[in-house]
């Protein structure tokens, strides 16, 4: 479904928050770098991490989800 999937982010432009382990050895940079390519305006994140961001570097990242809740959730 990514074709679909693709062409609705290119349409719609929603907000979108991508938090990465930059050592991820499943889900690599480029992959999230490449949401850049039909959301310009995607704010990605890389941390020095593996696959389990969020339970490894909590203390970081969940002031990040946070903060983009506040701004793009009304």
């Amino acid at each position: 479904m990514y074709p679909e999937f693709q062409q609705y982010f290119r349409a719609h432009q929603p907000p979108l928050l991508a938090v990465w382990g930059k050592n991820d050895p499943f889900f690599v940079p480029p992959g999230a770098q490449a949401w850049k390519r039909d959301i310009p305006e995607a704010d990605i994140r890389f941390y020095d991490t593996g696959h389990f961001a969020l339970e490894t570097h909590s203390n970081e990242i969940v002031p990040v989800i946070r903060q983009f809740l506040d701004k793009n959730v009304k």
